[in-house]
């Protein structure tokens, strides 16, 4: 996923080449950012586009928009797929500046445009974890809330009830060493309860 919304122009041999990238939970939400971008930039020669969406990124679209037939779409997607991102949509708008690029430049240059801007936004790596419930008797539940924190790990909420409930994410195949970590902080005292997996967006 990519960390924020934004653009990044480039100029090669006098054509230039606007990159917007947003993110997108679905085909109708990329495709309507693509509509944005044409009427913004309604001079531009061609808008190409590069779309990757839904879960494990299975949705896929790219479009040459006049350039020659592989030219631009299928590079963009390239970067997408290499990059590893999801929920995401490239819009590169070209305006052309007189000199043609050939195929082979054409290919780099829309390659480059959108890896250039996925460095500019900056990227966030997809981590699965454990979503554990933790209850606690009042009187240790901040002392194991604090115990957690300064361990590093993840907690997400806290409630207040009958017991102290709370909520703790740890990365997918260290909930076996947490398990030891919770008996030795709590004596065997507190269980943990996994509730499923839920997958952060860390940089």
């Amino acid at each position: 996923m990519i960390a924020r919304d934004g653009e990044h122009e480039i100029e090669i041999s006098r054509s230039r080449f606007r990159c917007v990238l947003a993110r997108v939970p679905d085909l109708d939400a990329a495709a309507a950012v693509v509509a944005r971008v044409r009427a913004e930039g309604h001079t531009a020669t061609h808008h190409c586009t590069a779309m990757r969406v839904g879960a494990d990124g299975q949705a896929r679209r790219s479009s040459d928009d006049g350039e020659p037939s592989g030219t631009a779409g299928v590079p963009m997607l390239e970067v997408l797929l290499h990059r590893d991102l999801t929920d995401v949509v490239a819009v590169v708008s070209r305006w052309f500046g007189g000199t043609k690029l050939g195929a082979g430049g054409l290919v780099r240059a829309y390659g480059r445009s959108v890896s250039e801007a996925l460095d500019t936004v900056g990227t966030l790596r997809r981590v699965r974890h454990r979503e554990l419930l933790l209850a606690a008797p009042h009187d240790r539940a901040g002392r194991l809330e604090n115990a957690l924190r300064t361990a590093g790990y993840r907690v997400r909420d806290v409630r207040h009830g009958p017991d102290v409930t709370i909520t703790v994410l740890v990365p997918d195949g260290a909930d076996a060493a947490f398990g030891a970590w919770l008996a030795e902080q709590t004596g065997g005292a507190v269980e943990a309860l996994d509730v499923g997996h839920r997958d952060l967006y860390l940089r």
